[in-house]
């Protein structure tokens, strides 16, 4: 099968191919072209005006029949060399074959069968074993149709070792056309009874093959329309007048001569050349094809541009490149690298406004087509900007693409030449254009998908946010009820009761959380830090006084302090430095399920700083808080990710969603965060925050 029909026929299968790729795909064999052209003016379509352009040929006619076309072309371009004789009749054949093709049309409609080209295709080939039989075994398949002692299927397989129904599903499946069509050509000599159980396509196929049969038996084929699809007499044989009418109007439309006269020349000169030129449109269009595989899966508009530039260079040897993107908010060209020729840092400055016609780039965007610096497209006055892309480029010649994809300009990429003219000699610009038209659609599919992903983002936040708040307002309210009874606790004890510490550390942890559940409420809304003086000794006093009887009685963990009494007060954000050690601390306890030492620290961090005069003086600019136990330390695997949401190494705790809560507030407050750990022998967390 020739290739580009092929690569036609797998663009057609492909949903992501757009209608203008596989338009190129046919625009490079003139003789498909002309089958397309014809099909869609035909007079069954009744279009008011003739259609002139290939795109707009294939929105009416559908991708569908547009591979059967190219299929059917296929066909006849195999075996258009076949001669018939007084053994072989060609022109029944084929006549036999598109009226089996027309009427299995018909009967996909008529059924509702949802690809009824694919019935039409299967039809017009159920019969192409013989075809190929008689090509390959002309003398053994001669005495095989002369023969009448018994059926022909029978005298195929005790001659020849195999069917027409076998060879043609064999061809088929050859092609990897993803249907069920191989069935239909092998199954459509069975029986009705064994049919019946089949899959649409097979019964069409069977039941058109009986009702365009020459001689047609009646009643086996009326028969079967009935069993198989409960059709009456009546609307079988509106079927068959239909088809009729249909069927010459098919065969000049796709080009197929019924009849073929002994002085059709097939091997002439001009025939020898298409066939040459047919190649190169194979190896042009398989090798696009296959670069271009990638940028169908590429996510991200660097992967994707990455892709191009390997494209270029594999494709038309092109190393000088640089891209020009659309920025949608200011419509401005932004320049990106386009390969490793041009990589100037100068690039990334490259700012072009659209108002600037005078600018080769913008010009040919406006106009959306190709432009050359040597004006070979059309005539050109280049500005100071263009010489200064072409000295960038590093090459003779410049020549700006376009990157257009339905209706929306993207940017245009720049090629650096050092000569236009003979690449275009070389028959590459179509290619090239093909190539580009297709990574102008991966660029807008991606832009596409960032878009959807900020609205569905956007949409997400906004349904979160009302749930928030809906959550807040109800933890507000037992959150109050708990407070009052502890101010009532609080009012029943004696003034020098030590309880009241505990109360008052109680209520001010009452109070963070409602803060935190108010955060909650208004999380959609980026937060604003307050910071105050925060003593971090204090701070962590109180935790541990909470904390420290809990842990030791349900964990059996130690709780040390080492706090610098000389630590100095810090400006910072209170409840959030609360929130980072009691996720430190619960870790560090879940990594210590049998018990063990839990030890925390602080220090002053004394970083020289020069005077004014040329000596040194010491300042305390940062302090340092240390929480270190004795646990079981982190796995490798774990340690590189420790950071990042839900990493766990499941065994102890140090992982899942706390430490990358602690991370990002640190890094919120200005300040670091580190780990150490070196297992059997424990973790280390430590913490670096600014004075002020």
């Amino acid at each position: 099968m020739p290739q580009i029909l092929l690569r036609l026929i797998h663009a057609c299968n492909d949903e992501a191919v757009t209608v203008k790729e596989i338009s190129e795909i046919i625009n490079k064999d003139s003789s498909l072209s002309a089958k397309v052209m014809r099909m869609v003016n035909s007079v069954s379509c009744g279009l008011p005006t003739r259609v002139t352009h290939m795109e707009q040929a294939l929105l009416l006619l559908g991708t569908d029949a547009v591979k059967n076309i190219a299929v059917s072309a296929a066909v006849f371009q195999v075996f258009g060399g076949a001669k018939g004789d007084g053994v072989f009749d060609l022109k029944a054949f084929w006549r036999h074959s598109l009226r089996c093709a027309s009427m299995a049309k018909l009967i996909a409609k008529r059924t509702e069968y949802v690809a009824p080209e694919e019935a039409f295709l299967s039809g017009l080939l159920h019969d192409i074993g013989k075809l190929v039989l008689w090509v390959n075994f002309p003398r053994e398949y001669g005495d095989i149709l002369q023969s009448s002692a018994v059926g022909l299927a029978d005298r195929e397989n005790e001659r020849l070792g195999v069917t027409h129904s076998e060879v043609g599903a064999w061809m088929i499946e050859q092609w990897q056309l993803q249907s069920f069509m191989a069935d239909a050509l092998r199954y459509h000599h069975e029986s009705v009874t064994r049919i019946a159980d089949a899959l649409p396509l097979v019964k069409i196929v069977f039941v058109a093959n009986l009702l365009t049969m020459e001689p047609r038996d009646e009643g086996v084929a009326f028969d079967a329309a009935h069993t198989l699809f409960e059709l009456s007499r009546s609307e079988v044989e509106q079927l068959l007048a239909d088809n009729d009418a249909q069927v010459e109007e098919t065969a000049r439309s796709l080009g197929i001569k019924v009849q073929v006269s002994e002085s059709d020349e097939t091997g002439s000169e001009s025939h020898d050349q298409e066939e040459i030129a047919l190649l190169r449109s194979v190896r042009d269009v398989s090798l696009l094809q296959g670069t271009l595989q990638n940028l169908l899966e590429a996510y991200g508009q660097e992967t994707i541009l990455g892709i191009i530039r390997q494209g270029l260079q594999v494709l038309f040897d092109i190393d000088n490149v640089l891209f020009l993107i659309r920025d949608p908010e200011t419509s401005l060209l932004q320049g990106r690298e386009g390969s490793e020729a041009v990589t100037d840092g100068r690039v990334r400055e490259l700012t072009l406004s659209l108002d600037s016609p005078n600018c080769l780039p913008v010009h040919c965007l406006e106009r959306r087509q190709p432009l050359d610096s040597s004006g070979r497209f059309e005539p050109v006055d280049l500005s100071i900007i263009d010489d200064q892309l072409i000295r960038l480029i590093g090459k003779n010649e410049m020549l700006c693409l376009p990157l257009l994809a339905h209706g929306e300009a993207l940017g245009v990429m720049v090629v650096g030449m050092n000569d236009i003219e003979s690449f275009k000699r070389r028959g590459q610009m179509n290619l090239l254009t093909m190539f580009v038209n297709q990574a102008a659609l991966a660029v807008y599919a991606d832009a596409v998908r960032s878009r959807q992903a900020s609205l569905v983002q956007a949409e997400r936040l906004e349904a979160a946010s009302a749930l928030a708040k809906k959550v807040a307002h109800e933890v507000n309210n037992p959150l109050g009820i708990i407070k009052n009874y502890i101010k009532i606790f609080g009012m029943k004890l004696p003034e020098d009761d030590p309880v009241h510490d505990q109360l008052r550390i109680i209520n001010e942890e009452l109070d963070r959380v409602a803060r935190i559940v108010q955060r909650l409420s208004d999380f959609s809304e980026p937060p604003v830090r307050q910071t105050e003086p925060v003593n971090v000794n204090a701070v962590l006093t109180d935790l541990v006084k909470i904390l420290r009887e809990s842990v030791q009685t349900d964990s059996r963990v130690n709780i040390h302090l080492d706090l610098a009494p000389s630590l100095p007060v810090i400006y910072s954000e209170k409840n959030s430095l609360k929130q980072v050690f009691i996720n430190l601390i619960k870790n560090a306890v879940e990594s210590m399920p049998t018990g063990g030492d839990l030890y925390i620290a602080t220090e002053a961090c004394e970083n020289l700083a020069r005077d004014t005069d040329g000596g040194k003086k010491g300042e305390c600019n940062t302090i340092r808080i240390t929480f270190r136990d004795n646990g079981p330390g982190i796995p490798e695997n774990v340690k590189s990710r420790l950071f990042e949401p839900f990493v766990t190494s499941k065994k102890g705790g140090h992982a899942g969603l706390g430490l990358s809560v602690v991370y990002n507030i640190v890094k919120e407050l200005r300040g670091t965060v580190t780990c150490k750990s070196e297992p059997p022998s424990g973790t280390q967390f430590d913490i670096v925050l600014p004075v002020e």
